[in-house]
């Protein structure tokens, strides 16, 4: 019995495996609005905002500190975030478009529109729980 091998030019199989490289390599990029690290995070927020007004944040989009926004290291920009302030129950939904805090400790660094009605600015870092939630329309 005769075996034949199947002989695939080598300009095939690199254009075969460049396709493979790259559809992999644009997987990773699909925007998604799920966060597939912890449900939810306890630790310190703190707040940013009329100094960082107008500059640009992380996701390309401008700085407004009266915006419900916030700046977090892992979950998805344009992702939804409810932050509870453990101290006096008061929450709100915000949207992540930024990346921070960068400090031992902290979770989240929201807008001054955000620590106002979570009753932080006084305070300035408050223990705060984080949950992913669905998008707003």
């Amino acid at each position: 019995m005769k075996i034949m091998a199947l002989r695939i030019p080598e300009s095939i199989l690199a254009k075969g495996l460049l396709l493979i490289i790259n559809l992999t390599l644009l997987s990773g990029c699909a925007t998604t609005h799920r966060h597939f690290g912890k449900s939810t995070e306890t630790g310190l927020a703190s707040w940013y905002g009329n100094e960082y007004a107008g500059h640009t944040t992380a996701s390309g989009e401008i700085f407004d500190p009266q915006g419900m926004t916030a700046a977090h290291r892992t979950h998805p920009f344009n992702s939804w975030v409810r932050v509870i302030n453990l101290e006096n129950g008061k929450e709100v939904d915000v949207r992540i478009n930024d990346r921070g805090p960068f400090i031992k400790g902290r979770v989240i660094d929201v807008s001054y529109g955000a620590a106002k009605k979570l009753e932080m600015v006084q305070k300035g870092l408050v223990q705060v729980k984080v949950k992913p939630i669905k998008a707003k329309d």
